[in-house]
C-alpha cells in the first residue's frame, strides 16, 4: 500500500487536522508515514499545504514529486488547482466548492468550476453546508472533506473514526461526535 496525498487550503481551515487524523489512522494500521508542511505568510488566510505520504514500506522522502500525488484534498478550490501539476493522471481531487476569497485578483468562480469539471476523477462539494446538515458547526467542514476522501485513501472509515476519537477526545464527547457526524456526511456524499 502506498498513498501520496497533498492537502491544501488556507490557514485556519483545518488542513493540518486532516493530516493528523489520517496520520493517526495510518499509524494504528502499522503503516509508515512522512509529512512535510508549508505555511502561508499569516496564521489565518495564508496558503497552507502539506505533503502526506503513507506506505506499507519505509518512505525515503517526505516530498511528493510532480505527477506523483494520488489525491489532492483541498478545502479551497483555487488551492486544489494550484497543485494539479502534482497529481497523477489517474489521481483524484477532493475539494470544497466554496472559495475563500482572500485576494483582490481571485479567479472567476465560473472559470474555476469549469476547470474542475474537466477533471475525470473529482469530488467537489459544499463542505460547510454538509457540516451544518450533519448537525456540526462549519468548523467541522474539514472532517466532511476528509470523509469524502476516505474511499480513495485505502484506510477503512472505522479506522479514520477511531483516529478522530483519539485526536478529539480531550475536547469532549460532543465535539468528537460532531466531527464524526461531519466525517460520515462527507463519506456518504462521496459514495453517491
Amino acid at each position: 500500500m502506498k498513498k501520496d496525498i497533498i492537502l491544501a487550503g488556507v490557514g485556519g481551515q483545518g488542513i493540518l487536522s486532516i493530516a493528523t487524523v489520517i496520520g493517526e489512522a495510518a499509524m494504528a494500521e502499522g503503516l509508515y508515514i512522512k509529512q512535510a508542511e508549508v505555511h502561508g505568510m499569516s496564521q489565518r488566510g495564508g496558503d497552507v499545504q502539506s505533503n502526506l505520504r503513507i506506505a506499507s514500506q519505509p518512505i525515503a522522502s517526505d516530498l511528493i514529486p510532480l505527477g506523483g500525488a494520488d489525491i489532492i484534498i483541498s478545502l479551497e478550490p483555487m488551492e486544489a488547482l494550484r497543485y494539479l501539476p502534482y497529481l497523477k493522471p489517474e489521481g483524484w481531487i477532493v475539494t470544497s466548492s466554496v472559495p475563500f476569497v482572500n485576494i483582490d485578483n481571485y479567479p472567476d468562480m465560473t472559470d474555476l468550476t469549469a476547470h474542475l469539471d474537466r477533471l475525470a476523477n473529482r469530488v467537489v462539494l459544499d463542505v460547510e453546508a454538509l457540516a451544518r446538515e450533519a448537525g456540526a458547526p462549519a468548523q467541522a467542514a474539514n472532517m466532511v472533506l476528509l470523509g469524502a476522501a476516505v474511499p480513495m485513501l485505502d484506510i477503512e472509515l472505522e479506522k479514520i473514526e477511531a483516529g478522530i476519537c483519539r485526536i478529539f477526545a480531550r475536547k469532549g464527547e460532543e465535539i468528537t461526535a460532531k466531527n464524526i457526524a461531519a466525517l460520515r456526511a462527507g463519506y456518504d456524499n462521496s459514495k453517491k
